[in-house]
């Protein structure tokens, strides 16, 4: 279906963005590898030539899909089916970068200069959804980043619900925390999500409510609560932040890849974890919206077993 012949949708809305925006480049830390069946990259149905997304979510008023599009890197446009589609449409700003407030970022080096003209509409979104960012990070505890994608798609798909509205065939939308609950203990296994991840999965759902009210909360305070949960740790936690409360400044600490990454992109240099963080100390409270410009020139901060520590 053509997104000019889309249906009309439950919800939309039209906002003009204060900083240039680039919605694709923005979203795309949700996307938990190619196929996931939550996201999906489009072509831009205003003919923008930038491309436009369609996501899925499980609202508190139920399931959406949504539709990102912009007319240019200042007018951006949501529209979404389903239950959920009012509250998507409230938040969509927000998920697209209207709460990241980059004019007192300096890069000061060269390469950060650089990497910011080019990518000038790199921002920061927040989905306020706290389980659609804690699962799939969680399942990437101590892992092979492909090992946790498939097991996250195959997750998703079996027990996601159709994503409602006109979305692409074959998009699902997170399950509900009872069904995650529900999950019975093979099936973890049969994906390879060992049981300490497992345990820790089951107890977050089992803390739902309270976990989503997390994103109502300073960052910082918000960061501590799940540190308190046994099998979340501050990588857990930072990867959270990034993407339900849009935290500039979460530094996935405990990444076995990302301080190398950091220390020779920008340094020249072998750094560890304690490097790293000494070294980006100038860069508070943007230290995530470094690693994210890193990432968009091509230097690889996913690492090939994802983290250390929780």
């Amino acid at each position: 279906m053509g997104h000019t012949h889309l249906p009309k949708p439950d919800a939309s809305t039209t906002w003009e963005s204060s900083w240039p925006t680039a919605i694709a480049q923005t979203v795309a830390p949700l996307q938990r590898g190619r196929a996931d069946p939550t996201h999906r990259i489009v072509e831009s149905a205003a003919h923008s030539g930038l491309p436009g997304v369609w996501r899925t979510s499980l609202t508190d008023d139920g399931p959406v899909s949504m539709l990102l599009t912009q007319d240019d890197v200042h007018t951006l446009t949501c529209r979404a089916w389903g239950p959920g589609a009012r509250r998507a449409v409230e938040n969509a700003p927000e998920l697209c970068g209207a709460a990241d407030d980059p004019s007192e970022f300096r890069p000061d080096h060269p390469m950060l200069e650089g990497l910011l003209r080019r990518n000038r509409g790199l921002r920061i979104g927040r989905t306020n959804r706290v389980l659609e960012a804690l699962i799939p990070a969680i399942l990437e505890q101590r892992v092979l980043g492909r090992q946790a994608t498939t097991a996250w798609r195959r997750l998703v798909r079996r027990y996601g619900t159709p994503a409602p509205g006109p979305a692409p065939e074959g998009m699902k939308v997170f399950p509900a925390p009872s069904t995650w609950a529900a999950i019975p203990a093979w099936e973890w296994h049969r994906l390879g999500v060992d049981p300490r991840r497992t345990r820790t999965i089951i107890a977050c759902v089992r803390r739902a409510g309270r976990l989503e009210r997390l994103s109502g909360l300073p960052t910082e305070d918000a960061k501590r609560l799940l540190c308190t949960i046994d099998g979340i740790g501050v990588w857990t936690a930072a990867e959270i932040a990034q993407r339900a409360f849009g935290d500039t400044d979460a530094l996935s600490v405990g990444d076995v890849h990302l301080a190398r990454v950091v220390g020779h992109a920008m340094f020249n240099a072998d750094f560890d974890d304690d490097a790293m963080v000494a070294a980006l100390e100038p860069w508070r409270p943007h230290r995530y919206r470094v690693v994210r410009l890193l990432h968009a020139g091509g230097y690889a901060t996913r690492p090939r077993f994802a983290p250390q520590r929780q």
